[in-house]
């Protein structure tokens, strides 16, 4: 008996040092693991949503040397009745409005503060929907291309058939889960490759399935945003930091340089992993508010942003309108637009009141009915009494 305790606790010793030793080896990994899965938690939320390049693997996306553009003080507007009441419900941590180019209401909220670079979630697809039109108006991608001429690698995957157009629209028809409350939905799997330093493009690459052919339908896939950035990179032979860095970027005049969230490869996880200051959120949007002037010169073609920003993917009657990674409001009226993310992220744009919101959010009940639409309104309400 007393010979088996000693080769139990060798045994036991033995088992605790591999444990050590993997953990020693994966600690990283495990790290960004138990991210994944605290990401959301109410205690720790507001947090992570302003520190993700200490969670993530993460790389920057250089502001150039250009000074901060300016963002004159305008009249502070007063704020419809119930604001704050809303700021409160909808776990908002910064809101930043413009009117001609001019701050009129700018505060943070939860502790954070204007230095905070805050995570844009899918607003980081409307970014990405502005760098591919750059790349199409130097004639590097064609939007009618099957996606595998720039990403090979997708050959023979359930992307094999679809068009830019038909990814850009969100209209690929592959079958993609985007539950985020299902542990085992794909956009949470995805989360995992990302954490364990696996590889996007891989996993882009591994999808088979699909529900409908290319171009039939809109279904939202956040997947397809990132098979974009594969045809980006493809015909440019470039990082998506390095271009966006170069092509907008830099030409905005930002305060400090955002970065993205990475995969284990480098590669920027451009369907939601862009982090920004609420200031320079408010900068892009009000670049693309001008028509993709800025500064000066033009940022992103005009007639790109004119066709990305109008409803043209086929959505279900009743649900909020689709363009080029953009959305627009379930009674769509011209110049208004806006990119939106999990958890309450916004930019809002309304063209013919000359204003821009930008909004970051740790909103748990984000999903719930009447939420979005109630957002929407209360911009609305904003953009008509803002002077």
């Amino acid at each position: 008996m007393r010979s088996f305790g000693k080769w139990l606790g060798r045994v036991l010793v033995f088992l605790v040092l591999v444990a050590a030793a993997i953990y020693f080896v994966k600690r990283e990994e495990i790290t960004r693991l138990l991210a994944v899965n605290s990401l959301f938690a109410e205690e720790k939320i507001v947090s992570n949503f302003s520190h993700m390049d200490t969670l993530f693997l993460s790389a920057e996306v250089p502001k150039g040397e250009s000074p901060a553009s300016p963002l004159p003080q305008g009249v502070m507007m007063e704020m419809p009745e119930g604001f704050d009441t809303w700021l409160t419900a909808r776990a908002v941590t910064s809101f930043v409005v413009l009117k001609d180019g001019g701050i009129v209401h700018e505060s943070y909220h939860q502790g954070t503060t204007a230095e905070d670079r805050k995570i844009s979630w899918s607003v980081a697809k409307s970014y990405l929907s502005s760098l591919m039109g750059i790349i199409v108006d130097e004639g590097l991608v064609n939007l009618d291309d099957p996606v595998t001429k720039y990403a090979p690698i997708l050959e023979g995957s359930a992307y094999d058939g679809a068009s830019v157009l038909n990814v850009l629209q969100m209209s690929s028809g592959v079958t993609f889960d985007e539950d985020y409350l299902d542990f085992n939905s794909d956009i949470n799997r995805m989360g995992r490759v990302l954490a364990l330093g696996g590889t996007m493009d891989g996993f882009a690459a591994g999808l088979q399935e699909t529900f409908v052919d290319p171009g039939v339908q809109m279904q939202y896939v956040s997947i397809d945003t990132h098979v974009l950035s594969m045809v980006i990179r493809g015909a440019t032979g470039r990082s998506i930091p390095d271009l966006l860095s170069e092509k907008i970027i830099a030409k905005l005049g930002y305060e400090q340089s955002p970065f993205y969230v990475t995969d284990g490869e480098g590669v920027a996880f451009v369907l939601g992993g862009l982090n920004i200051r609420a200031r320079d959120y408010a900068r892009f949007g009000q670049m693309v508010l001008q028509e993709g002037s800025y500064n000066g010169q033009q940022v992103v073609p005009a007639d790109w942003l004119a066709a990305a920003t109008v409803p043209s993917a086929k959505t279900k009657p009743g649900k909020l309108h689709y363009g080029y990674q953009w959305w627009m409001p379930k009674d769509p009226r011209e110049g208004e637009f806006f990119g939106i993310g999990v958890y309450g992220q916004y930019i809002y744009i309304n063209r013919p009141a000359g204003v821009v919101i930008a909004v970051n959010s740790t909103d748990r009940k984000f999903k719930e009915s009447g939420v979005t639409d109630g957002n929407i309104a209360l911009f609305r309400e904003i953009a008509a009494t803002a002077q």
